[in-house]
């Protein structure tokens, strides 16, 4: 669930940079190396790269499940010219003093795929996999990462740094551990330790250690310190990463620092999301409350998964998957308020042949470049989860305006007024949602027989004017109403 919380949140972001008029590039994929993925293989009698080629198809069978709208997938083992661009980063940095070669002895965690202190464990064990480290001793080559501290400093200061951490606080603990001075880190494994990797330039006994390898997939798609270069979406874009918690750290410190070491520019910002756990509890397979995505999708839909999700998860936050709370939210959220308001406007209208007469009213004018100002400024500060209430705050308002009015009581052209200012913020419902539960707010925009309906999930689709009130004076009609979601008792 954790990849779904985070695809599901960069989904979010690209959708909305789209809608806004951006030209985006979206990039995800697997990490396909390290000591990890080649001691799965083993103990699955397979080689590394066979299982790779298993498992990263079902990835990206998951994520078009999800309605992960990306551009680009990479699988680094896989991916042409992942290894060539590797390799080249390797040799700039080494060109510029900054990878040698030295014998470490310390704590090794797989599951990290990272070296560790004893001051990172707890009670003798890594706190994000709850196992001990191994104790290892061999000969690496080395990052010189404590000589960037200083650039590094400048890079993250909270005021006039040009690589900004969000949420605020995600920054501060960056900086706290910038603060403490950083260690050089290994950036090779023994091929007798580790032979599924990239291997290092001119030197054969070792293969390079994932880190690397890994964060350089961000650019290696551009073809980067090659023959293939396109600096277009790095050099002249603004550059967000969104990864987890556990690996800010190296998103924050390890990977600019290699950038930098390079002559490489750095990213712009870095959106850091935390873990989801199940019912209160840590997910776990021996504990039985590993919650399948596909599952909530086979019975639910992808949107109802979606919106748990962006709902109930602020950016940053830890958060928990509650089988309790996403019924209650599906019900009432989903089926009741959103759902049987949309379905109460559309047989009103039908009733009315289904016309639409949408009022030039400034007063409505003026509340809805209010409310988009509001969600604009949520969605453009990252804080997805706010802008989605915000969204659903007008559906709230909405019911309990129909149920104030009671247009159903009403006749002629004052029925037919408010029944058309209730569908044109629907409309806006609809937008509004858009990045959230493309599926749904197109379905919602279909119902309303909204002109543009047909091209909302269209990557070119962009807002433009249609979050003006009244911005579709062609739309004369609504549709036939049709149930959005289905009670949980018919699934």
């Amino acid at each position: 669930m954790g990849h779904v919380m985070e695809k599901i949140m960069a989904d979010s972001i690209a959708r909305w940079f789209r809608l806004r008029g951006d030209e985006t590039r979206f990039q995800i994929g697997t990490d396909d190396h390290g000591i990890k993925m080649q001691r799965t293989a083993e103990k699955a009698g397979m080689h590394p790269a066979d299982l790779v080629k298993q498992n990263a198809p079902k990835f990206q069978k998951l994520f078009d499940r999800l309605d992960i709208s990306y551009d680009v997938f990479v699988s680094t083992s896989l991916t042409q010219g992942h290894y060539e661009t590797v390799q080249a980063l390797w040799s700039a940095l080494s060109e510029n003093g900054l990878i040698e070669r030295r014998t470490y002895a310390g704590l090794y965690c797989t599951g990290c795929e990272s070296f560790v202190t004893k001051k990172d464990l707890e009670d003798g064990l890594c706190p994000n996999h709850r196992v001990p480290p191994e104790e290892v001793s061999e000969e690496n080559w080395f990052f010189l990462l404590k000589s960037q501290e200083g650039f590094l400093r400048t890079l993250l200061h909270p005021k006039t740094g040009t690589y900004h951490i969000v949420p605020d606080y995600r920054g501060n603990e960056v900086r706290a551990f910038l603060e403490e001075g950083l260690d050089d880190i290994s950036f090779s494994r023994p091929r007798s330790t580790l032979y599924w990797g990239v291997p290092v330039p001119g030197d054969e006994e070792q293969v390079m250690y994932v880190w690397c390898d890994n964060l350089t997939n961000y650019i290696s798609t551009l073809g980067y310190c090659t023959e293939k270069e396109n600096s277009l979406w790095w050099d002249e874009a603004e550059v967000t990463h969104v990864i987890g918690k556990d690996i800010a750290r190296f998103h924050a410190l390890n990977w600019p620092a290699m950038l930098h070491g390079a002559d490489i520019r750095t990213p712009d910002r870095l959106l850091v999301h935390g873990f989801i756990t199940s019912e209160g509890q840590k997910m776990s397979k021996s504990i039985g409350n590993v919650v399948d995505p596909c599952d909530v999708i086979e019975r639910y839909g992808v949107d109802p998964l979606r919106f748990y999700v962006s709902h109930e998860i602020p950016v940053g936050r830890d958060g928990d998957f509650s089988w309790e709370r996403f019924h209650a939210l599906y019900d009432a959220k989903l089926r009741n308020d959103l759902g049987n308001l949309l379905n109460r406007v559309l047989v009103l209208l039908h009733k009315e042949g289904g016309k639409i007469v949408v009022p030039d009213s400034p007063v409505d004018r003026e509340r809805a470049g209010i409310g988009w100002e509001a969600y604009a400024a949520s969605m453009n500060a990252f804080a997805l989860h706010a802008a989605l209430h915000q969204a659903m705050e007008l559906v709230s308002t909405l019911n309990i305006a129909i149920d104030r009015t009671k247009p159903w009581t009403l006749t002629g052209e004052e029925r037919l007024v408010i029944l058309s200012r209730f569908a044109e913020s629907l409309r806006h419902v609809s937008l509004m949602l858009l990045p959230f539960l493309p599926q749904t707010a197109q379905r919602i925009a279909t119902q309303l027989h909204v002109p543009y309906a047909d091209q909302m999930l269209k990557k070119t689709f962009v807002l433009g004017s249609f979050r003006q009130w009244g911005a579709c004076p062609e739309w004369k009609s609504a549709g036939t109403p049709e149930i959005l979601f289905a009670p949980i008792e018919a699934k």
